[in-house]
């Protein structure tokens, strides 16, 4: 049964988006909705939900249909209150009055801990954040489920959770999810919609199948087109050859067959249509400038704790080589960003050791941390590059457009640009530095899959030496080729990221 028919929709903002868009969802469609930051995912599904109009076409609902939509950013006025109240506060006021219970058995099936639901939203992680929003929308049992961006935030467990309790859903109920994480999009879609400018395309596949099929119908697009502007140049030079007989014999059948030659190359050139190119949301590239040093940073029996000193674990003797891609896994908690906190500080000291921790003399680090804490928000990114690099404003302006800031963006404080474009902007700071060591945490958090394959291959490109932390399976199992694991207050190596995943699957 059809629950939301979708005709001829486009929206132009500044830009079209997305134009003549046809689609119908309905039950049991699990549909995993992909394009690029900024390019009409969270548009599109705010005009699913009704709170937008769109520029053209139009959404028809099931009658009495009620849609939930999880949108990506906490109201401010939900700061204050409890995970509970918060929760509570979306019903009505008399369901708030005889129905409250209903806010406990929506928490109990999210498995939020008591002690968790008296807390203040705004004292609560990301993750715990996301799942508030989530069951705000869940209390008011929607008939159609729309998440976006649902994963960012989460911990590992927190996503095995959460596929889990999607893939527990009513098998009738439609769910719409927004998302860059590739493993969770596989684990919870049927459907996929790849959102184009011009047209989209939908698929009867979850992403990674979905996905392989685009690029096949895209590669066979351009063969198609390169052929058919090939064969009308050849027409056009034939047309040319027969036009120069046709003038020196004064042959009028010559001038005949060469004006139909230039219509047929004319028709042709008119039906060709260009392969999809996706606009780029900025260039990602790195820098590795090399060392001689065959090990990097050598690990000896450290202790790694909290800031107030209490040991969380210890790392044994370990050590980082020239050429590791190495991926720190472990629940939160365990101390993950602890130890990256003290490799960095081991680069950066002068003698290069802290705590048990040495680093050879070469290295020059190349840091990135989740929450973007480098990029001061009061500062432009024009003003930023020239400060911290030795570049002219020309040259400033010239790196920001690659990875892709127009003049306007470049002048705004850094406060006032997206997730996705701080993020380009960290990724340009970390190649400016020109590093030969990256510690990155949460690379992934804020970038779209075509920036999560760009940061794939340049690193196996620029054959970095890196340590990272993620929650992004896919990225783990694409980028790394070590894997240490933090599990009961020690440090081990373990062959691939796959137990882990495993059993985080099971504690979420």
């Amino acid at each position: 049964m059809t629950t939301i028919n979708i005709r001829n929709l486009g929206i132009t903002l500044g830009k079209p988006l997305f134009a003549n868009l046809n689609l119908t969802i309905g039950a049991g469609d699990r549909l995993g909705l992909v394009a690029a930051n900024g390019h009409g995912k969270s548009t599109l599904l705010r005009c699913l939900a009704g709170t937008l109009e769109a520029s053209e076409g139009d959404v028809t609902r099931s009658r009495g249909l009620t849609v939930g939509h999880v949108e990506q950013d906490v109201p401010p006025a939900l700061m204050p209150l409890s995970f509970h109240e918060a929760v509570l506060r979306a019903l009505s006021d008399d369901q708030q009055l005889n129905e409250s219970w209903r806010v406990d058995i929506v928490l109990d099936d999210l498995e939020v801990p008591d002690d968790m639901r008296e807390r203040p939203v705004g004292q609560l992680s990301g993750g715990w954040q996301r799942l508030a929003m989530l069951a705000r929308v869940w209390v008011t049992e929607p008939d159609v489920l729309m998440l976006d961006e649902p994963t960012n935030h989460l911990d590992l467990g927190k996503i095995a959770r959460l596929e889990s309790w999607l893939q527990a859903l009513p098998r009738d109920m439609p769910v719409i999810v927004s998302s860059h994480d590739r493993a969770f999009l596989d684990a919870t879609t049927n459907r996929t919609l790849f959102l184009r400018p011009e047209q989209s395309v939908v698929f009867a596949l979850p992403y990674s199948a979905a996905r392989d099929v685009l690029d096949e119908n895209d590669a066979a697009d351009e063969r198609r087109y390169q052929r058919d502007m090939k064969t009308a140049q050849q027409l056009r030079q034939q047309a040319a050859k027969l036009n120069n007989i046709g003038i020196n014999s004064g042959s009028d059948l010559l001038v005949v067959k060469t004006k139909q030659l230039k219509q047929r190359a004319d028709k042709l050139e008119d039906a060709a249509k260009p392969a999809h190119l996706e606009r780029s949301s900025g260039a990602i590239r790195l820098a590795n400038r090399g060392t001689h040093a065959k090990v990097l940073v050598t690990l000896d029996d450290a202790v790694v704790t909290t800031p107030d000193g209490t040991p969380l674990f210890r790392t044994g003797k370990q050590f980082i080589c020239q050429g590791d891609r190495i991926v720190l896994l472990g629940a939160n908690g365990v101390g993950k960003s602890r130890m990256v906190d003290g490799l960095r500080r081991a680069v950066m000291a002068a003698d290069g050791a802290v705590e048990g921790i040495k680093a050879t003399p070469s290295l020059v680090l190349g840091y990135g941390d989740q929450a973007l804490g480098d990029l001061d928000d009061a500062e432009t990114p024009m003003r930023m590059i020239i400060r911290r690099f030795d570049v002219g404003d020309a040259r400033a302006r010239s790196l920001l457009a690659g990875a892709g800031m127009t003049i306007e963006m470049q002048g705004k404080p850094i406060g006032r640009l997206s997730g996705g474009q701080k993020a380009r902007l960290g990724m340009l700071a970390l190649r400016l530095t020109n590093p030969n060591f990256y510690l990155l945490d949460e690379p992934t958090n804020h970038l779209d899959i075509e920036g999560q394959e760009a940061l794939e291959n340049e690193l196996m490109m620029q054959q970095a030496s890196c340590l990272l932390v993620s929650h992004d399976r896919r990225f783990i199992r694409n980028v790394g080729n070590r894997f240490w694991l933090i599990e009961g207050r020690k440090l081990v190596e373990v062959e691939s990221p796959e137990g882990f995943f495993a059993k985080a699957a099971m504690v979420g």
